[in-house]
């Protein structure tokens, strides 16, 4: 396992490329992710989403009593702080790792955002991947809504592509707070 990222393997102050950042979100044991920053809290934002939904997909139950919901919405609450805390730790790592144009266009949101949004789209496609009829007899055949979950991811890395590619050519400069 370890040589198919050696070649891909990032310096602990480069962007991580999409691909680094969808492998970090799929895999824990992603060598990388324990080299960089980004990646790491890339992989614990996901953790965070799936554990999320979990909550509220308990929470919603039909049959769950009222003390079962109110602990599942606290849990919600811890989760979203703690996401918070992995953005911006994120955004710290780009404030001082990524050198800002000061002419360069500003982006309107940070990359922990980005980053934190790509995390809950990769969460989202893979539950929807699970709704994927099971005996489908084309291995790559989805659903409606694993297509558009899946679809949506890869705008979303799409985005994220073009936005390192803009920051690291100085056309564009990430929110600093």
């Amino acid at each position: 396992m370890t040589t198919q990222y050696a070649a891909d393997r990032i310096q602990a102050d480069e962007l991580p490329s999409p691909a680094a950042l969808l492998r970090a979100f799929r895999d824990p044991h992603d060598p990388n992710r324990h080299r960089h920053r980004v990646l790491a809290a890339g992989r614990a934002l996901v953790e965070c989403h799936e554990r999320r939904r979990n909550a509220l997909q308990t929470a919603h139950a039909p049959d769950a009593p009222s003390g079962r919901v109110a602990q599942c919405l606290q849990l919600v609450d811890d989760l979203d702080a703690h996401r918070s805390e992995l953005v911006g730790h994120i955004d710290n790592w780009v404030a001082s790792n990524v050198e800002h144009r000061a002419g360069a266009s500003l982006h309107t949101e940070t990359l922990g955002a980005v980053i934190d949004r790509m995390a809950a789209k990769w969460v989202a496609a893979q539950y929807a991947l699970g709704m994927s009829p099971v005996g489908s007899t084309h291995p790559l055949q989805l659903d409606d809504e694993a297509q558009l979950q899946w679809s949506r991811l890869a705008e979303l890395a799409d985005g994220y592509k073009d936005l390192i590619t803009d920051v690291i050519q100085h056309r564009r400069r990430l929110p600093v707070w």
